[in-house]
């Protein structure tokens, strides 16, 4: 059993230095003004909000995402998410949840029996999808079985899930939706996931313009004049939702969809659309030993606590505070701090670039890391602090599948 799990409350009120390491500990002042920028930019912008909360997956941060209500609608990967989600439903916060990869046929009967609770809704990018879903929906014909709320997925570059614009798969698969009793088609969803890759604000400004425009043309593959709800997003393209001037028709509802954006990450940073200091999750760790002969140190953070996620940052993880330093190489439970090079490095004064200099035995060492998605994954317990570091909460996020 995890030591946090146990005891994790009773840390409430302690600095976070005092955390067994190691930890993850999240800023709640950077969570709260992330969301809120994120809040004030689709408000202008016009559009709604679906937030994802595969992320830090909590109730906690969901309810902020959700505006406590404003916003009534997630996107969710894994039916842990969606029970752990049910108390919102309860309260009448949340209603609907767009299960976010097309549906493996085991999970059907699954979701059926969530959608007592809240309505889930199905994302599909292929016919034999739709033939899962009618073949549940004839075994099952009792009176509560209702249509599925259906999302087509479009590919807009990612290359993961989803049907190109101009296939001729996609033509036949929307036909197919409406010649169907047991779904109706809500929209389309597109999810520009390579926008991690932009490196400057105008990159993801017209990747955005891609996602709308594509989803815009898919609209105009239904016939007649049907509501649809057109969902665009990734965390980077969320950043820039202000910069939208896209002409929306009347009968569409544009949604922007993102789960990073609380936290975001060095990834993010990368990106250029957000500054260093809009990340709210560090990893706390602790020096174990130094080695001066080669400049390194060691630390009990690794593999499992950081994930090998790699970015344009050098290293796995960033010492914060010292930006010469990062996790270099790492194995399943240590990692190794070692010197990356950065604007300046070279010509820094020789004791920002000596180990034993920055680093001793016993020292506890936050990290910035690549990915916070996965990061966040490995952890049970999420410690939060204030803006003076102080432990204020404790959020227990939902785990597994």
């Amino acid at each position: 059993m995890d030591y946090s799990l146990q005891n994790h409350r009773s840390f409430i009120g302690s600095k976070v230095t005092d955390l067994p390491t190691p930890s993850f500990v999240l800023s709640l002042p950077t969570i709260k003004k992330n969301i809120e920028r994120l809040h004030q930019d689709v408000g202008k912008a016009g559009v709604t909000l679906r937030p994802h909360v595969k992320t830090l997956k909590s109730l906690e941060v969901t309810r902020l995402m959700l505006g406590n209500g404003k916003y009534k609608r997630v996107v969710a990967s894994t039916l842990s998410e969606i029970r752990g989600l049910l108390p919102l439903a309860e309260e009448g916060i949340l209603e609907e949840v767009l299960y976010g990869l097309p549906p493996p046929a085991s999970t059907i009967p699954l979701l059926e029996d969530l959608r007592k609770s809240t309505n889930v809704q199905l994302m599909i990018d292929h016919e034999k999808q739709l033939t899962i879903v009618e073949t549940f929906a004839a075994k099952n014909t009792k009176s509560t079985i209702k249509p599925w709320d259906i999302y087509i997925k479009l590919d807009v570059g990612s290359k993961r899930a989803g049907l190109p614009l101009g296939s001729d798969r996609l033509t036949k698969l929307i036909q197919r939706v409406n010649g169907s009793s047991a779904v109706t088609l809500k929209g389309f969803y597109c999810h520009a996931g390579h926008s991690y890759g932009c490196r400057t604000p105008q990159e993801v400004e017209d990747l955005l313009t891609v996602e709308i425009n594509n989803v815009l043309s898919a609209a105009k593959l239904v016939t007649g004049d049907r509501k649809l709800t057109l969902s665009v997003g990734a965390t980077p393209t969320a950043h820039v939702v202000g910069t939208l001037k896209a002409a929306i028709p009347e009968n569409v509802t544009l949604e922007l969809h993102a789960g990073n954006f609380p936290t975001n990450d060095l990834q993010q940073v990368a990106t250029s659309v957000i500054g260093a200091e809009d990340q709210a999750i560090r990893v706390l760790s602790e020096v174990c030993s130094v080695y001066p002969e080669r400049n390194e140190a060691l630390i009990n953070a690794g593999t499992i606590a950081l994930s090998k996620e790699a970015g344009p940052d050098p290293g796995y993880g960033k010492v914060v505070g010292k930006p010469d330093w990062a996790v270099v190489r790492m194995s399943q439970e240590h990692g190794i701090l070692g010197e990356v090079q950065t604007p300046g490095s070279k010509t820094a004064e020789p004791e920002r670039r000596d180990v034993e200099a920055n680093f001793d035995v016993g020292d506890k060492v936050f990290l910035n890391v690549q990915h916070a998605c996965i990061t966040a994954a490995a952890f049970y317990v999420y410690f939060v602090v204030d803006e003076n570091d102080v432990v204020v909460d404790t959020w227990i996020p939902w785990k597994g599948w």
